[in-house]
């Protein structure tokens, strides 16, 4: 099997211009892609476990891996929410799975976004993470947009190895995060 794209350009290209920029002496100091990981969250569910099972699907639809689903963590009265109820689903991409989620994303899915201007540059976490909020699953073209119950949000974390946000933000840039300036 052949590498993803996006890995054998950040092989070829983007790991020396990172080793030059940050002038590193050892390479395994260059940041590098870790893992994604990639949430729903639907709080509907309590009233309608169906909702959920159609977002797992299309979770693994655009993913290409079989979502877990997560369960509330305590009790919350107000939300009618109890402990052990089904709540969200997520997946967590390494490997080839990531490098593709990955370039799809920046490449085909974020376009998609009505009134797309970039990326917000201020949702790093301080340790080189980028989590990313998505309104829309419809913006991938996996999902089949007469299929869907339900438009549902998700949030994207880039898991980086970068020990600085601006280490990280200069990784995710030189592999295609349409960043807005700020």
């Amino acid at each position: 099997m052949t590498a993803p794209r996006l890995l054998e350009r950040y092989r070829s290209e983007i790991h020396g211009k990172l080793r030059e920029e940050f002038s590193y002496s050892n390479p395994h100091q260059v940041p590098n892609l870790q893992k994604i990981v990639v949430n729903v969250g639907l709080g509907e569910a309590t009233q309608n476990p169906k909702l959920l099972e159609k977002a797992a699907e299309e979770l693994a639809l655009i993913t290409g891996q079989k979502a877990v689903i997560k369960k509330a963590r305590k009790s919350v009265a107000n939300f009618k929410l109890r402990q052990g109820q089904p709540i969200g689903a997520m997946v967590t991409l390494r490997g080839s799975r990531m490098w593709e989620f990955f370039d799809r994303l920046t490449n085909v899915a974020l376009p998609r976004v009505r009134d797309f201007r970039g990326t917000s540059p201020k949702a790093f976490d301080g340790r080189g993470n980028y989590t990313l909020g998505i309104r829309e699953q419809i913006i991938f073209p996996e999902v089949d947009y007469d299929q869907v119950e339900k438009i549902t949000g998700m949030n994207v974390t880039v898991v980086t190895s970068a020990r600085t946000d601006a280490e990280a933000k200069a990784l995710l840039t030189h592999l295609g995060m349409p960043f807005r300036n700020a």
